[in-house]
């Protein structure tokens, strides 16, 4: 592969942010991906909507605000995995991930099949 790790990084974080847009109707405020040997590590911040900030201020809010985020995440995890795969020429052996309602954070982390960052330009 030819291109640098920080333009893929760059295109990663556009396109979870197409999705993101897709999928929740707003993207998050901020995001950053690293390319760490053969995971992809994705940091989303400002992904609470409006409605989720009022909720994570009750403890059952907080919740079911984690809740609906994971059967999400888990409806579009396959998503997640073909942008991944897409960009870097590798399979997704498995991701994971978790929401920050503290935070407003989530994070997405990618394992793959291969060591991306051997193959890049750094």
């Amino acid at each position: 592969m030819t291109k640098s790790k920080k333009k893929l990084e760059s295109e990663l974080n556009e396109a979870f942010i197409k999705l993101h847009r897709d999928l929740i109707g707003r993207g998050p405020q901020e995001i950053k991906t690293y390319i760490v040997q053969d995971m992809i590590i994705a940091r989303f911040k400002g992904v609470l909507t409006i409605e989720e900030k009022h909720l994570v201020n009750h403890q059952y809010g907080k919740k079911l605000v984690k809740q609906m985020r994971q059967v999400l995440r888990e409806m579009y995890s396959q998503d997640f995995e073909k942008i991944v795969e897409q960009y870097t020429d590798c399979t997704v052996l498995s991701s994971h991930s978790d929401i920050s309602t503290r935070m407003g954070e989530r994070i997405e982390v990618f394992i793959l099949d291969k060591n991306l960052e051997k193959l890049l330009d750094q």
